[in-house]
C-alpha cells in the first residue's frame, strides 16, 4: 500500500478530532501525547520554535486519504528538556565540522514518561509512520531523528529500518493487588518498612496535614500555589521554569481529569508544599511530575511526591506509578527499575556507525546496571517469590 505523508507548522493547525482518534487507537495513550497538552506547550511558547521546539506533527494517509498514524515531531535546535542525553554527540558533530541541529525528535516535550509515540491503529500504521520519518530525515536535511520513552511497538518498527536503541531506566511503584497503605508496607523487607513508617511519623510529628486532590476539587488557588512553588524549585537550581503559567492554565481548562494534586498544609492551615501528577484516561496509571515548597520540613517531599499518591493510588485501584526519571533512591521506598529505551536514526554513515560502537557498550553497562538493581529489591523474599510465581 502507498502511503502520503502530511506534515503541519503546528499542533494548533491539527484537526483535533483526528489526532484524539489515532491517540485513542495507539497501544500506550498518555495524556502526554494528547493535543491539548501538546497545543497548550505550544500556545504557550513552551516547546515553539522561538524556544527551540518547531512542532511539526506528522500525519499518515492510506491510498483512501484516511488518517492512519500521527506522530509528535519537532525540530530542535537544542537537547534541552529530553532526559535522554545526547549533548557528546552534537559535539563531536561539531568538531568533526558537521552540523548536529537541527535534529529530529518525536517527544513531549519535558516529559521522560513512557508511552506511544507512533499514535497508530496497527503495525502496519506505524510501519508506515516509521517509513515517513526516516525519509523525512533525508528529505528535510535534519543530520538525525530521535524518538524518546517510546514502547515496545515503536521500536519494533523503527529496528525494522535499521534505528538504533539505547535503553535506560526508570522507577515504577507496582500495585500488587495492595488493600492498603500498611499491606503495601507489609510486603518491603522489615528496614524498607521502618524508614517508610520514621519518614511519614516525621512529617505528622512537625503538625503537617497531607491531602490529595484530583480534577474538579483543584481549584484555580491550589492551582496558583502549585505554580509558586514550580517555580521556586527551579529557582533553587539556578534555572528558569521550563513550562509558563499559561500552559498550566490553559490545561487545567482543556484537560482537568488528567490532574492529581497533593498538598500539604501547616498547623496554621497554610499551604507549605504540593506536587502535581497526572492520570491516564483509564484511571490505571498515575505519573509523577512537579514538585516544589516554601517551607522546609523533613521527609515532607517524600510524603508529597511518594507515599501519598501510593496511598490514593491503592484507594482508587491504580496499577502502577511512574515517579519520574532517574531517582535510584526511590527503590528504598517501593519501586522498582524498569528498562526504557529510545531510538536513533543518524543520517551521516560515518558518525552513524559510531554512534552504534557507542550504544553497544552502552548498552552493555546499563544491562550490568539493571541486573545490580533487580539483585537489590526492596520487597520481602516472600513477596519476591509470589511474583515469580504469577
Amino acid at each position: 500500500m502507498n502511503y502520503r505523508t502530511q506534515v503541519f507548522d503546528g499542533f494548533t493547525r491539527m484537526d483535533a478530532e483526528r489526532w484524539r482518534s489515532l491517540w485513542a487507537a495507539s497501544p500506550q495513550p498518555t495524556p502526554f501525547t494528547q493535543i491539548e497538552f501538546l497545543s497548550a506547550m505550544e500556545r504557550s511558547e513552551s516547546a515553539c520554535a522561538e524556544s527551540g521546539w518547531a512542532p511539526l506533527p506528522l500525519l499518515v494517509h492510506d491510498e483512501s486519504g484516511a488518517a492512519v498514524a500521527a506522530v509528535p515531531l519537532y525540530a530542535k535546535s537544542h537537547s534541552y528538556g529530553e532526559y535522554v542525553f545526547d549533548w557528546a554527540w552534537a559535539r563531536a558533530f561539531e568538531q568533526a565540522g558537521l552540523r548536529y541541529y537541527p535534529k529530529g525528535l518525536v517527544a513531549s516535550p519535558f516529559s521522560p514518561v513512557p508511552g506511544s509515540r507512533l499514535l497508530g491503529r496497527d503495525p502496519q500504521a506505524r510501519s508506515a509512520a516509521a517509513h515517513a520519518l526516516t525519509d523525512f530525515v533525508q528529505s528535510s536535511g535534519l543530520s538525525s531523528m530521535h524518538l524518546l520513552f517510546g514502547t515496545h511497538e515503536d521500536h519494533d518498527a523503527l529496528e525494522a529500518l535499521g534505528w538504533l536503541r539505547r535503553t535506560g531506566v526508570q522507577f515504577h511503584w507496582m500495585n500488587k493487588g495492595y488493600d492498603s497503605f500498611e499491606d503495601f508496607l507489609n510486603a518491603l523487607a522489615q528496614p524498607k518498612r521502618k524508614k517508610i513508617r520514621a519518614e511519614r511519623r516525621k512529617v505528622q510529628e512537625a503538625g503537617v496535614r497531607c491531602e490529595v486532590r484530583w480534577g474538579s476539587d483543584i481549584t484555580p488557588a491550589h492551582w496558583a500555589f502549585f505554580y509558586r512553588c514550580y517555580c521556586q524549585t527551579y529557582l533553587e537550581h539556578g534555572n528558569p521554569p521550563y513550562l509558563s503559567e499559561a500552559f498550566f492554565d490553559e490545561v487545567r481548562q482543556t484537560m482537568p481529569q488528567s490532574f492529581v494534586m497533593t498538598l500539604a498544609r501547616d498547623d496554621t492551615d497554610a499551604l507549605i508544599a504540593c506536587a502535581l501528577l497526572l492520570i491516564d484516561a483509564k484511571h490505571e496509571v498515575l505519573y509523577g511530575r512537579y514538585w516544589g515548597s516554601i517551607a522546609r520540613v523533613p521527609c515532607l517531599h517524600f510524603e508529597l511526591a511518594y507515599y501519598s499518591p501510593i496511598e490514593w493510588a491503592i484507594s482508587r485501584g491504580i496499577q502502577r506509578f511512574e515517579g519520574g526519571a532517574q531517582g535510584e533512591h526511590k527503590m528504598a521506598r517501593g519501586f522498582e527499575p524498569i528498562e526504557t529505551a529510545s531510538m536513533h536514526w543518524i543520517e551521516q554513515p560515518q558518525f552513524r556507525e559510531a554512534v552504534a560502537n557507542f550504544l553497544e557498550r552502552e548498552g552493555q553497562g546499563m544491562s550490568g546496571y539493571l541486573s545490580e538493581l533487580d539483585d537489590r529489591t526492596p520487597f520481602r523474599a516472600q513477596e519476591t517469590q509470589k511474583d515469580a510465581a504469577r
